[in-house]
């Protein structure tokens, strides 16, 4: 694939911003053994280029200010909610030197394998890039990793995977990190169903219908006492007849 660029002049966020505004993509092109140089690209092209996965794992021939260069994507950034490229890095590759890059992987077979006929499994992708290393010359668009042999008790791991010839895994030591897993759904539904089922013998479970049919009416709530008749006023004494007693 072909990237045309030509050299940038200006520097800096304003340049940038303004290279933006003129439909272009501020970016840099490194390594090798030549200095950094600041270069600007087409917008529109390179953001449809980006879409395409060889474009991600390829040796690019870049065309920049006429001249031929071998470059790698290393980097680029996207506006958060735009559909526009706002930086892009390369990196010269030389011939006789390796290169370290994530190249996708194409899974096949899984259709066909015993695992999902016989027993229905489900076949999970853990990883779906590698990184390797390798010469320019060596590096494939893509790593193809046949599944059509697994079984339900198969797990594959990054050694697991055949390489191309020239092609290298870059790991650490003993590192070996899962490809592909492979889920029964049986283990999936005596999940889900257990706590079901620790739930309903659990104590205080809420009780049936007919369990609770002959229970007791509880009692309302206790009526407040009659109040006491309020006290009769006292007697007054009978009156005297006027005038007094007589004397005798």
């Amino acid at each position: 694939m072909k990237v045309v660029a030509t050299t940038r002049q200006g520097q800096g966020t304003g340049a940038s911003r303004r290279l933006r505004h003129q439909g272009k993509v501020p970016g840099i092109l490194y390594g090798g053994r030549s200095e950094a140089v600041n270069i600007e690209l087409d917008h529109n092209p390179l953001f449809h280029s980006l879409k395409r996965e060889k474009f991600h794992a390829s040796v690019l021939e870049m065309e920049l200010d006429g001249r031929p260069e071998k470059v790698l994507l290393r980097d680029f950034q996207i506006h958060p909610f735009r559909s526009q490229v706002l930086h892009i890095d390369f990196q010269r590759v030389a011939e006789d030197q390796k290169i370290h890059v994530k190249v996708p992987l194409h899974f096949v077979g899984a259709e066909n394998s015993p695992a999902v006929k016989l027993t229905a499994a489900i076949v999970g992708h853990v990883l779906s890039e590698l990184q390797i290393s390798c010469l320019p010359r060596d590096l494939p668009e893509f790593i193809e990793v046949d599944l059509s042999n697994l079984t339900a008790q198969d797990t594959v791991h990054v050694r697991d995977v055949k390489l191309p010839s020239g092609v290298s895994v870059a790991l650490r030591g003993k590192e070996n990190p899962v490809v592909v897993s492979v889920t029964l759904p049986s283990v999936q539904q005596e999940e889900e169903v257990a706590p079901v089922e620790e739930a309903a013998a659990a104590p205080g479970a809420a009780a049936t219908p007919a369990a609770t049919a002959g229970a007791p009416a509880k009692a309302g709530p206790a009526q407040p006492a009659a109040a006491a008749p309020a006290a009769k006023p006292a007697a007054k004494p009978a009156a005297k007849p006027a005038g007094g007693d007589k004397k005798k």
